[in-house]
């Protein structure tokens, strides 16, 4: 039987992708009550990171831990991932020797590559198209503060990058609508547009998108990897700051997101990062939750 992996939220039924949002929140109940709880004993978890991470390399770490299994972290120094020995190789070999593999890296093909010749289940842990970890600790947020989040609004301001792709799946696949503000050229790529036009609005002016939004979502103007293009963005991307005045376009109620790291006077002003409406740090928590509900769902499933 083929392994089942997580590239993208698309490798996730609706039903599916809710089902993980209740037992993260099922898990994070157990670890809040200190209930031990270890079904992966014995197994072991690859981390291998041709980016660096603070977030996502502690919440798999983490998880992993307690759900009391083992985790090895394979920085670009420990591997030859795509540069001295093929992609394919590399996931013969490694799928022989762990259970799951978590992937960080550039280019989405190469976790496709990886996972086509894996004989474990591989998980995406962030590539130039997707960031589907991102999502199901987002989705866990909202869900825990509001409930859920099908029918909603949700306020896209900035890059139409990665993490802005998974919040178009993420609306296709639970049906509620993306309203997404980018200047233009850094609209989301046209595929993506194309595949979720039923579930998303596209425009320039984040007042538009932000308007009634049950949620206001950004992102940093200049990703990993795009620091060459900074002093370009910051001129791209003037105007797109979520300040209050732009939150208060949005629902009384509305939650602030944003997946961290974040660059207060740039994407985001500090007064709503650290103001009240701000859910960040549920959000950065959520990832160690809703990655161990994840790793039960792809290592213990029948």
């Amino acid at each position: 039987m083929a392994s089942k992996h997580f590239l993208s939220l698309l490798d996730l039924t609706g039903d599916e992708f809710e089902q993980l949002i209740a037992r993260a929140i099922e898990l994070k109940s157990l670890q809040k009550k200190h209930i031990l709880h270890q079904p992966l004993q014995g197994k072991m978890l690859a981390m291998v990171f041709d980016k660096s991470s603070t977030r996502t390399r502690v919440s798999f770490e983490t998880g992993m831990t307690q759900l009391g299994g083992n985790s090895m972290f394979l920085s670009p120094r420990d591997t030859q991932l795509g540069r001295g020995e093929p992609i394919e190789d590399t996931a013969r070999v490694l799928s022989r020797m762990v259970d799951v593999v978590v992937i960080r890296t550039d280019k989405h093909r190469t976790v496709e590559t990886f996972a086509e010749y894996s004989s474990v289940p591989v998980i995406n842990a962030l590539t130039d198209r997707f960031h589907p970890c991102q999502l199901l600790a987002d989705i866990q947020t909202y869900q825990e503060h509001r409930g859920s989040i099908v029918g909603k609004r949700v306020a896209w301001v900035g890059d139409g990058n990665n993490v802005c792709h998974s919040w178009m799946n993420a609306a296709k696949l639970l049906g509620f609508q993306l309203a997404i503000a980018t200047p233009k050229g850094y609209e989301p790529d046209n595929d993506m547009v194309s595949a979720t036009k039923q579930h998303i609005e596209m425009t320039t002016d984040p007042k538009a998108a932000v308007k009634d939004a049950d949620i206001v979502v950004t992102d940093t103007w200049a990703s990993m990897g795009q620091e060459q293009e900074k002093s370009q963005r910051e001129q791209a991307f003037a105007g797109y700051q979520v300040t209050t005045a732009l939150m208060q376009l949005a629902k009384p109620d509305a939650l602030f997101m944003h997946c961290l790291p974040a660059y207060r006077g740039y994407e985001v002003s500090a007064d709503v990062i650290d103001g009240p409406q701000s859910v960040v740090w549920d959000e950065a928590e959520n990832r160690l939750h809703a990655q161990k509900a994840l790793l039960e769902f792809l290592l213990l499933a029948k």
